[in-house]
């Protein structure tokens, strides 16, 4: 099997959101970022754990996935969270700019169709807050037809835990190996 993708959210998952009082959790430092669309004079607060970086990357050198942001901040989170936790640059899943009042309009994570269409049959561990049932029988039709993959969902208020982290490591571990002679072809290289 070759190296499963690790899709990364952010909101909920590197940036949580704020409890009932407005507070995010006493671990996450306070940020000012501005996103391709806005303006320097409106920036966005955000609040990340400086710990993430760290964490990610020990997870990263393993080589038991490969990481990609799967995130609204689409291209955002490679130029602005990523430097700010130490992260290299990570490709993006290129999402659309949906205009839904929800995240699930047909019962799901609106993600999931164009994450599914992206990966074709790769296997996959994606980290998100937002998942459904319908998601979660989604990853285990995926299994049942032979494309490994699993969900994590961190608490949206709490974020992403070590725990979670070594959740995606011992899955990925777990994955059955295929020799091959022949090297992967990585996943752009498939969809040209």
């Amino acid at each position: 099997m070759r190296t499963p993708y690790l899709l990364l959210d952010v909101d909920g998952v590197l940036i949580p959101f704020p409890d009932a009082e407005g507070a995010s959790p006493a671990s996450h430092n306070r940020h000012e970022v501005v996103p391709a669309d806005r303006s320097v004079d409106d920036p966005v607060t955000i609040w990340l754990n400086p710990v993430h970086g760290p964490l990610l990357m020990q997870v990263i050198r393993t080589g038991l996935v490969i990481p990609v942001w799967c995130t609204s901040w689409r291209h955002d989170a490679t130029t602005l969270i990523g430097p700010l936790l130490g992260l290299s640059p990570l490709p993006n899943v290129d999402l659309p700019c949906p205009q839904i009042t929800t995240s699930h309009p047909n019962g799901y994570l609106w993600k999931r169709d164009h994450v599914d269409t992206w990966l074709g049959d790769a296997p996959v561990i994606w980290i998100d807050d937002d998942f459904t049932a319908l998601d979660h029988g989604w990853a285990a039709e995926r299994t049942a037809r032979g494309q490994a993959t699993a969900l994590v969902q961190p608490d949206p208020h709490v974020g992403l835990l070590a725990e979670h982290l070594v959740e995606v490591l011992v899955w990925a571990a777990l994955l059955p190996v295929v020799q091959t002679d022949v090297p992967a072809v990585p996943h752009e290289a498939e969809a040209a």
